[in-house]
């Protein structure tokens, strides 16, 4: 009768506690700003949105809440043109999908509605009438202003495209415990030629480190290399919404191709549905998870007629590789079996050796 000398041995805390790495987000940047192209009536007269002198940069900003304004230039058959400044309502706010944000600058979800404005020139004024309509999944939509002067009557009807800007992607981030470092690389709906990228860095509020955030000074890259500063900014996350992260991005100057710094502010949404440590706080502000070494498991061999039984007490959940080697000391030690713990203890199953001596350990992960 063959004889086996056998030898089983435990071996733990294989690697140091470590934070977790890069996670990614998504990140939805629009522009407050609409940007129109030139407005027609159907006698060929014309209109202008500009909020910059010179070459008109087609910019309707905000001004106050929903009311929205812009200087215009009405380019009339005749030869006339006549300039002033616009102040027209958006439509009422809407939020079909329950994000927390105006569907008018959602470019996934249909806009429109009618509202109301005024207007001034050097000779008068009157009122506005604005038509908007934009469908779900175009960032372009229309406006039709009817311009009636209180002196003049009315001045027509002036059909005129504009475009919600707004960009998506990936933000790739490192958690931290006072910082959380990133780059977003964002393309635009709708165009995705063109595109955003570069890095953000957040500094969380002491006194409120998971909800508050201070988006500190940076500077992104469009699509033709041209640079785009922006300053710090508050970032909230809202416990109606608690995967999400919202603020504003204050550009230097939005759009650099125009003669004058213009398309200043935009609003940045970051969605975090990471979750390592499952406590409802996304890992983008939560506190870096570290993961304990696992429980140095027990060992007990049994030698049966027709197989050796090894028990294996740890813990449930993680990973055991059961070794063998032919000789001590070793340093070619063959994982003969791998298993996640059910139980503890679990007994596995191994097979008699072909040869003596034989040794055995375990490794938990």
């Amino acid at each position: 009768m063959k004889r086996w000398t056998v030898l089983v041995a435990a071996v733990w805390g294989i690697l140091p506690l470590a934070a977790p790495g890069a996670q990614t987000a998504q990140a939805r940047v629009w522009c407050l700003s609409l940007r129109f192209q030139q407005g027609a009536d159907s006698f060929g007269d014309t209109l202008d949105l500009s909020t910059v002198a010179g070459p008109p940069n087609g910019e309707l900003a905000p001004y106050n809440g929903d009311t929205y304004g812009s200087g215009f230039a009405l380019g009339l058959s005749s030869g006339v043109s006549i300039y002033g400044t616009i102040y027209v309502n958006l439509p009422p706010y809407a939020d079909a999908n329950g994000n927390g944000f105006d569907d008018f600058f959602e470019v996934a979800l249909a806009a429109g509605g009618t509202t109301t404005g005024t207007y001034t020139t050097a000779i008068g004024g009157g009122t506005v009438t604005a038509s908007w309509s934009r469908a779900a999944g175009s960032k372009d939509g229309m406006c039709v202003f009817d311009l009636k002067d209180n002196t003049y009557g009315d001045l027509g009807n002036y059909q005129a495209a504009f475009e919600v800007i707004e960009y998506a992607g990936p933000l790739a981030y490192t958690p931290g415990s006072n910082t959380v470092n990133g780059a977003v690389t964002l393309r635009q709906t709708g165009n995705a030629a063109n595109q955003l990228q570069g890095p953000v860095q957040f500094v969380k509020v002491a006194t409120n480190r998971f909800n508050l955030l201070v988006l500190q000074p940076g500077m992104w890259t469009n699509a033709a290399a041209q640079t785009l500063g922006y300053t710090n900014a508050l970032f909230l996350r809202d416990v109606r919404w608690p995967t999400n992260y919202y603020g504003y991005l204050e550009f230097a100057d939005g759009d650099p191709d125009t003669p004058a710094p213009d398309y200043l502010t935009w609003m940045l949404s970051i969605d975090d549905t990471n979750d390592i440590n499952r406590n409802g706080i996304p890992d983008f502000s939560d506190d870096p998870s570290v993961s304990p070494p696992p429980r140095a498991p027990l060992l007990r061999l049994t030698l049966g007629t027709t197989n050796l039984s090894l028990s294996i007490s740890g813990d449930v959940g993680r990973v055991q590789e059961v070794q063998q080697a032919a000789s001590l000391p070793a340093t070619n030690w063959q994982a003969v079996l791998s298993l996640t713990l059910t139980n503890d203890p679990q007994v596995v199953s191994l097979p008699l050796p072909a040869g003596s001596p034989s040794f055995w350990r375990v490794r938990a992960q």
